[in-house]
C-alpha cells in the first residue's frame, strides 16, 4: 500500500470545507454513519479525485468477550468494497457487556471502555481479532483507546500489551498520540515508554485530536484544538519512524477552515520535526502466530463476567466492583450518561426542541435509572415513552408533540401523512375504543 500522507475526519458538518481544502491526501469516515448504497457526494467527489477513504469503525468491540458479531463484520466489509479503501480501522475496547456469557440482561455502553491488560484479555483479543481478519476484504488495522480509568491487577504495560497483540495476530496499529497523552495525564502512564514497547513497522496510520483538563482529568473530547503536548508525542514517534499517515480528528465544535488547515500544519511540521527513518512504503502483514488450540471460552467467561460488573458499575448503579477508584468510576459514569444525552439528541433532534430546556436533565434522570441495552435510536424511543407513561409531562402541548412524536417512530412502519390514512387510523382507534 502507497503511503497515506496527511489526511482529516471527514464529518458532515465539514465536508464542503475538507473538498476545497489543500493538502489533504485522505480522509477518514466513521464507518456506521455511512449507508454503502447511498454514498455521500462529497465523499464521491473526493474519490473521484483520488483521495482515499478510510471506513474507521466504533461499534465491534473486539475487546469485549464475545466473538464480533457477523453482521457488523459484514457492514463494516460492505463499506470498505463500497469505498475501494486500502484497509479499515476498529478499537482495542468493549462497548457493551452481559449476555448468555454471564445470563444477564444486555448492556450497551455507548462509548469505548478500555480492556484489562491480562493474558486472558489479550487472549480473547487476539481470537477475535482473527475473525475480524478473516471476514474481512482488506487489512485490519486497531487503536489504542483513551481512558478515565484503571483495571486492577493488570499485567503488562501498554506497549507491551501492543507488541503482543501485533506478533500474535500480524494486524496494524493505529496509533493515537492523544490517547496516550489522555492515559498519562488520567493513568501516569509514560507515553515515551509506551512508544518504546510498540512494533514500530505495524504502524498504519497515526491519530491526533484535542481535548481538556478538568479536576485532573484529561478528556479526549475531539472538539477543542490539538495542544502542544499532544504534538511532542507526535514528534517523538515520528523521530523513530516516518508514520505512513497522519490524520487530524474533529468530531464537533468544528471551527473555520482556515483553523483546521492551521492546524494539520503544525501536525505536518511536529512529524517533520521528528525526522524520523522513512519507511519503505510497502504494505507488510507480519505472519500471525498460529491459533492456540486451547479453548478460550473459560478466558471468554472471566472476562465477561468481569467486564459486565464494571459496566453495570458505570451505566445501572449497581456497586463498584473491587480494586477500581470509585471516585474516577463516578467521573465515567458521569461522562457516559452525558454522551448519552448528547448522541440522543443529534439521532432525535426533535426531542430537546420539544422539551426545551427540560430535555437535558430530563435525560440524565432517565438515564440514572435505565441503562441502554440496544443503540441510541431506541434509546431515544425508551426515553420519550418512559415521560409519556411517568405522567411528568405539564405542558400539554408538550406532551401532545411528544406522544406525536414518539407514535410516528416507534410502529414497523413511519405513520403516512397523508390525510386520509390519518383519518382512518383516528376512525379505527375511536372504533376499537367502543
Amino acid at each position: 500500500m502507497e503511503r497515506l500522507g496527511t489526511g482529516i475526519g471527514w464529518r458532515p458538518e465539514i465536508a464542503d470545507a475538507v473538498e476545497r481544502m489543500p493538502g489533504i491526501d485522505w480522509v477518514e469516515v466513521v464507518a456506521e454513519n455511512l449507508c454503502p448504497g447511498h454514498l455521500p457526494e462529497s465523499l464521491r467527489r473526493l474519490r473521484e479525485r483520488g483521495v482515499t477513504v478510510v471506513p474507521h469503525g466504533v461499534s465491534l468491540g473486539l475487546g469485549g468477550a464475545d466473538r464480533p458479531d457477523a453482521t457488523r463484520l459484514l457492514a463494516l466489509a460492505e463499506r470498505a468494497e463500497a469505498l475501494g479503501s486500502p484497509l479499515v480501522t476498529e478499537h482495542i475496547a468493549f462497548v457493551r457487556g452481559g449476555g448468555p456469557l454471564t445470563a444477564s440482561p444486555r448492556l450497551e455502553a455507548g462509548h469505548l471502555l478500555p480492556v484489562p491488560r491480562t493474558r486472558d484479555s489479550l487472549d480473547v483479543l487476539c481470537e477475535n481479532i482473527r475473525i475480524a481478519q478473516d471476514a474481512l476484504p482488506v487489512p485490519l488495522a486497531v487503536e489504542n483507546i483513551a481512558a478515565l480509568i484503571s483495571w486492577p491487577g493488570e499485567e503488562m504495560t501498554e506497549g507491551q500489551f501492543l507488541y503482543d497483540l501485533a506478533d500474535r495476530t500480524g494486524v496494524r496499529l493505529l496509533i493515537d498520540v492523544a490517547n496516550l497523552h489522555t492515559n498519562h495525564v488520567n493513568r501516569g502512564e509514560d507515553p515515551a515508554e509506551a512508544l518504546a514497547g510498540l512494533p514500530l513497522e505495524a504502524i498504519a496510520y497515526v491519530h491526533v485530536a484535542g481535548g481538556f483538563e478538568r479536576d485532573g482529568v484529561w478528556h479526549d473530547s475531539h472538539a477543542h484544538p490539538v495542544p502542544r503536548p499532544v504534538l511532542d508525542i507526535l514528534t517523538d514517534l515520528a523521530s523513530r519512524v516516518s508514520p505512513p499517515g497522519v490524520l487530524l480528528e474533529r468530531d464537533e465544535n468544528f471551527p473555520e477552515p482556515g483553523e483546521l488547515e492551521r492546524e494539520l500544519g503544525a501536525i505536518r511540521e511536529a512529524v517533520e520535526k521528528g525526522g524520523g527513518p522513512r519507511a519503505d512504503g510497502a504494505w507488510r502483514t507480519a505472519a500471525p502466530v498460529e491459533p492456540s488450540s486451547v479453548s478460550t471460552d473459560p478466558a471468554r467467561q472471566r472476562l465477561a463476567l468481569a467486564q459486565t460488573a464494571l459496566l453495570s458499575a458505570l451505566v445501572a448503579g449497581t456497586p463498584v466492583p473491587e480494586g477500581f477508584d470509585r471516585v474516577r468510576l463516578g467521573v465515567q459514569a458521569r461522562a457516559l450518561a452525558a454522551k448519552r444525552a448528547d448522541v440522543v439528541a443529534k439521532v432525535a433532534p426533535e426531542l430537546p426542541v420539544i422539551l426545551g430546556a427540560g430535555y437535558r436533565p430530563a435525560f440524565l434522570a432517565y438515564a440514572q435509572g435505565v441503562p441502554m441495552t440496544d443503540g441510541y435510536r431506541r434509546d431515544a424511543l425508551s426515553f420519550a415513552e418512559q415521560l409519556l407513561l411517568g405522567g411528568k409531562l405539564a405542558d400539554a402541548r408538550v406532551r401532545r408533540e411528544l406522544r406525536e412524536w414518539w407514535l410516528e417512530r416507534s410502529g414497523p412502519t413511519p405513520r403516512s401523512r397523508r390525510p386520509a390514512v390519518r383519518l382512518a387510523r383516528a376512525t379505527r382507534r375511536v372504533l376499537l375504543r367502543h
